[in-house]
Formats: structure tokens, sequence, C-alpha cells
């Protein structure tokens, strides 16, 4: 294919990227565009954080976002020109046709192959050998802006699913779930991985980066496939679900 994978050079090409996926995801009608809209916030935060000094080094988390930030915009113009992404967002993405997917499931399959796997490799990328160490704190920022986030996501979720709130109070093993995945992992796996991807040669970096991307692959078997229980909210939840996807990707746009 002669078309060239587009990618950004600043955050704020990072941002116009993002948009252009969540317009497209519009157009489509698809629920490939949740994730897009919580990225794209995450990003603005990012941006923001930079600007306010909140990073020890913001030039370096400027180039961290956009390394991390282009994983994600190759991987979605690679599955959608039928290339090859890697396994997790492969399956991400097929999931994006699936019925019974709820938004909440979607927005957490892209987390999983985004946080616990693309993270750790822009890390490594930007900060290798012993320079890792040096990134530990920002690194954990950017997993602070993610949880809050996340938080702001669920309470705007109750627009989707009015009594999602009583079905939470009812089952808090499902909301245990849903954070514990979300953010445990990504502040624990995610890091060591970038710690261990850090010193290694590009041959070294290639076979653990497919290791560890079948591993991702198999969690998103837990965010789909998560017990009796949660599973059988999850179908409720999505009979349920108020509004068309483009009303969903509208809504999160707006309160997120």
């Amino acid at each position: 294919m002669s078309q060239q994978i587009p990618q950004a050079k600043t955050i704020d090409e990072v941002i116009l990227h993002l948009n252009i996926i969540i317009d497209a995801a519009l157009n489509e009608k698809s629920t490939m565009g949740y994730f897009a809209v919580l990225y794209c916030k995450v990003t603005e935060k990012v941006k923001e954080g930079i600007a306010n000094g909140m990073f020890q080094n913001g030039p370096r988390m400027e180039q961290l976002d956009v390394i991390f930030a282009n994983r994600y915009i190759a991987a979605y113009y690679e599955y959608k020109w039928g290339l090859k992404p890697s396994t997790s967002w492969q399956v991400a993405f097929e999931y994006a046709t699936d019925f019974w997917i709820v938004l909440l499931q979607h927005l957490l399959l892209g987390m999983n192959a985004h946080i616990n796997l693309d993270l750790s490799i822009a890390a490594a990328q930007v900060a290798p050998g012993d320079e890792i160490q040096d990134l530990e704190a920002d690194f954990n920022m950017i997993n602070h802006i993610l949880s809050s986030l996340v938080g702001n996501v669920e309470t705007a979720l109750s627009d989707v699913w009015p009594f999602l709130k009583w079905i939470l109070k009812k089952t808090r093993n499902v909301d245990t779930f849903l954070i514990d995945f979300s953010m445990q992992e990504a502040r624990n796996g995610a890091w060591k991985f970038a710690v261990q991807l850090a010193p290694l040669d590009n041959s070294q970096l290639h076979e653990q980066i497919l290791i560890r991307d079948q591993k991702i692959t198999k969690i998103a078997d837990l965010i789909t496939n998560a017990g009796f229980i949660p599973s059988l909210v999850f179908k409720v939840l999505r009979l349920f679900e108020v509004g068309s996807i483009k009303s969903k990707i509208d809504k999160l746009r707006s309160v997120i």
C-alpha cells in the first residue's frame, strides 16, 4: 500500500490526529471512537500538565507522549488498512463490531493494549538503559492522570446506563474488577516491563515485545469474559444502554 501511516511530531499534532480518528468514528458510527475520545482527553491533560510544570522533565514528557500516541495511531491505521497491528490492538479493534461489548469494555480493551504494552515500549524508547529510573516519577504521573479520568468516565457512564450506580453498589466485585484492572495493571506491570525493556538491544527488544503482546492479549479475555456475574451485568447493561454510538461519543467528549 502506497499510503503512509500518519504520525505526530508534537503533542498538538497528537491531539489533531486523535480528533481525526474521532470524527471518522462519528461518520462511520464506530465504537472505535470511544477510546479515541478518552485518549484525546488524557493527551490534553498531559499537555496541560507539561505547561503547568507538573512533570520533572517537560520536553522529555512531550517526546514520550508523542512516541506513545504514535503507536496507537499506527495501530489504528494498520487495522483500518488491512495491515497487522500488535495482536492486543487487533483484538481490541475486532471487538468494535461486537454487539454485546459495552462502552466501558471498549475503553478497557483500548487501555489494555495501550497502557500495558505501548506505554512500556514508549518509556523504554525515550529513556533507554539506566535513564529509565529517572523516568519513574513522570511515568507514575501519567498513570495518575489516567486514573483520575477513569473515575470521571465511570461517573459519566451513568448517563448511558441510568441505573449503573445502583448496579455497582449491588455488585461491588464488578466495580473492583474495573478499577483494579485499569490502574493496578498500568502502574505495576507496565512499569516493570518498561524497566525490563530499557537495557535491551533491538533484537532482544522485538522478542520481548512479542511475548508481552501475547500476554496482554490474554488479558483482553478477562475484559470480555470476566466471569459469570460481571458478564451477566455487562449483558444487562448493554441491553439498556441509552443512545446511539454518535451520542455516546458526543457524551464522552463533553463530560470527561
